[in-house]
C-alpha cells in the first residue's frame, strides 16, 4: 500500500491503467470534462507494474484497471466513478481534491 500511496501523494487524480485499457479512456475523458487532467499511470509499462497491479487487487480493484484515487483516497474503478457522477458526488470530490476550481 505504501506503493500506492508514494504515487498518488500530492496529486488531484491518478488513475491506474494498462495501455489496452479501454475504460480508462472513458473515465479519463469524464473527468476531463469537468476540467481535471488526471496523471495517468499505466502499469503494463513500468518494472514494478506487477507489484503495483498486486497492490490494486488487495484494495479491491477487479479488474484491476482503471483504478481511480481523487485527492488520495481510492475511489474505485469504472462503475463506481460513473455511480458518483450521476449522484452528482464526483464534482463536489474533484473541487476539494482541487483538480478542479470551479463548477
Amino acid at each position: 500500500m505504501d506503493l500506492l500511496a508514494s504515487l498518488t501523494e500530492n496529486k488531484a487524480v491518478v488513475m491506474f491503467s494498462k495501455s489496452t485499457c479501454i475504460m480508462t479512456h472513458t473515465v479519463q475523458a469524464l473527468m476531463r470534462n469537468f476540467g481535471a487532467e488526471p496523471i495517468i499511470i499505466e502499469i503494463d509499462k513500468m518494472a514494478n507494474g506487477y507489484q503495483i497491479e498486486r497492490a490494486l487487487i488487495q484494495l479491491g480493484c477487479r479488474p484491476s484497471v482503471p483504478a481511480v484515487f481523487i485527492g488520495q483516497q481510492f475511489i474505485g474503478g469504472t462503475d463506481e466513478v460513473i455511480s458518483l457522477n450521476v449522484q452528482n458526488k464526483l464534482a463536489p470530490l474533484l473541487l476539494k481534491a482541487r483538480a478542479i476550481y470551479l463548477w
